[in-house]
């Protein structure tokens, strides 16, 4: 038997409808779509000390670039050690790495406005990840998830899809914020990143609507290279941000690693556990609804919207978070990245394999991510962002019970920049609409304790209470 029939077989390839070609193509896509984490997720959790009002890990002795580079390695090692366990023991085409937005709330929230060590934020990250390992290992978490109303389940795709689309038109130039109107068109005609960002939109959802296979990595490629082309020939300017900038790699971790240890003295017991527990509220259901949103897509899903043993990958999510913990990075989770590599036909845990392979490649090389700018690599996020939108037509829109719920959830997800924000406000809306419409025998004692752990946990994270115990 050789090499190609042996990972078919492992993986169950063609069990699944697919192929090794399609699962590498899968892989190749997913990890260039997620592998801007790599720069963003040091970036985010270095404190720059020349930037007013940043804040994060700061190690003595160390510049601020020095730090960033350590953290590139240790997001590369949390993401390929958390992705070769969602291939090997789960068997699903999912990437992990640290996660956006929870990284911004260790840096700025935790460590910068709350004046928490950061030794001891990675204390409340491991500790976060020892507490899912165990519930996973009981079955808690999987019950909750299976407590998530049918009409928030089938709305969590379609919200994902508008969440993606803005990411991607935002590290493409077109979508900017503004002040009168959080969100306007940026000037697309004056920006060179935007106008062969644009360009690299429509070729590759022309090769898209074409059917060409791998039209999603073939765009990103084609954009990255036009944006090179352009810079070389002096079209634009070397620094107009077309071509990705890169930086020498630092591959001693040791300030980082085993941090966490000491940052259990730092700080009392009811203040460590409100940061635990935010950290806990935040991954648990920002990875419930990736899981849930990608399977959608992928077809994983059975008659009640529910995903066959989601035990495996959200073991894979809490053990890729403690591991990260302990090496000195944010939260890990599963990327909503992963609906590209699923778009392009993965299926299996062979697509996670050679997303961990490509992650762990570019700790050799100049990090692999750093040769794709992120313009070019966030077109795909707008595809799938676009694709995704078809996921609604799953909801029942005839029931208004259904509607009020699945449309908080597409609502909230984009325009508060948070899965779980939109999770929860699907789950919150529904009892209290079933309740109004004395459709009572469609409630269970478990959603109206998910709607009020929810209301809970809004009241601690925006209320200022948690800003009060330190």
């Amino acid at each position: 038997m050789g090499f190609t029939e042996t990972l078919a077989d492992y993986f169950d390839v063609q069990e699944h409808g697919s192929s090794v070609r399609t699962e590498i193509l899968a892989g190749v896509t997913t990890f260039l779509t997620m592998s801007y984490i790599v720069v963003v997720n040091p970036s985010i959790l270095t404190d720059q000390p020349f930037i007013e009002g940043a804040d994060g890990i700061a190690i003595a002795g160390y510049a601020p670039s020095e730090v960033q580079s350590m953290l590139a390695v240790v997001t590369i090692i949390a993401a390929a050690v958390a992705t070769l366990i969602m291939a090997f023991y789960a068997n699903r085409p999912f990437g992990q790495a640290p996660g956006l937005g929870l990284n911004a709330f260790f840096a700025f929230t935790v460590v910068g406005a709350l004046g928490v060590p950061w030794q001891t934020a990675l204390a409340a990250v491991v500790v976060e990840g020892l507490l899912f390992i165990a519930l996973t290992a009981v079955g808690a978490r999987e019950y909750v998830i299976r407590l998530f109303p049918e009409p928030v389940k089938f709305a969590v795709g379609t919200g994902i899809g508008l969440f993606l689309a803005i990411i991607g038109l935002q590290g493409m130039g077109i979508v900017v914020d503004d002040a009168a109107t959080l969100l306007t068109l940026g000037d697309v005609a004056s920006n060179p990143v935007a106008i062969v960002a644009v360009v690299g939109l429509f070729l590759t959802l022309a090769l898209y609507a074409r059917g060409i296979p791998g039209s999603i990595v073939v765009g990103i490629l084609s954009t990255a290279g036009l944006g090179w082309l352009l810079t070389t020939l002096g079209v634009v300017a070397p620094d107009a941000g077309l071509v990705a900038g890169s930086t020498e790699a630092t591959y001693n971790i040791a300030p980082l690693a085993g941090a966490f240890v000491s940052g259990f003295g730092n700080v009392e017991a009811f203040s460590f556990a409100l940061i635990v527990f935010t950290f806990f509220f935040v991954d648990f259901f920002d990875t419930a609804g990736t899981l849930v949103g990608v399977s959608q897509v992928a077809g994983f899903l059975d008659e009640d919207g529910n995903l066959p043993d989601i035990d495996k990958p959200l073991m894979a999510d809490a053990v890729g978070t403690t591991i990260g913990g302990m090496l000195g990075t944010s939260t890990v989770t599963t990327y909503i990245e992963s609906a590209s590599g699923v778009e392009e036909g993965g299926r299996t845990g062979l697509t996670a394999l050679v997303v961990a392979l490509l992650f762990i490649a570019s700790l050799a090389l100049v990090p692999l991510a750093a040769a794709i700018p992120q313009y070019a690599s966030h077109i795909a996020l707008v595809v799938i962002g676009i694709v995704m939108l078809q996921n609604a037509v799953d909801i029942d829109w005839s029931d208004i019970t259904n509607t009020i719920p699945a449309g908080m959830t597409i609502l909230v997800m984009p325009f508060t920049y948070s899965i779980a924000y939109g999770i929860a406000a699907g789950i919150v809306s529904y009892p209290v609409v079933k309740l109004a419409a004395g459709d009572r025998d469609d409630l269970r004692v478990g959603h109206w304790v998910l709607a009020g752990a929810f209301v809970l946990y809004f009241f601690v994270r925006t209320s200022g209470f948690l800003s009060a115990q330190f």
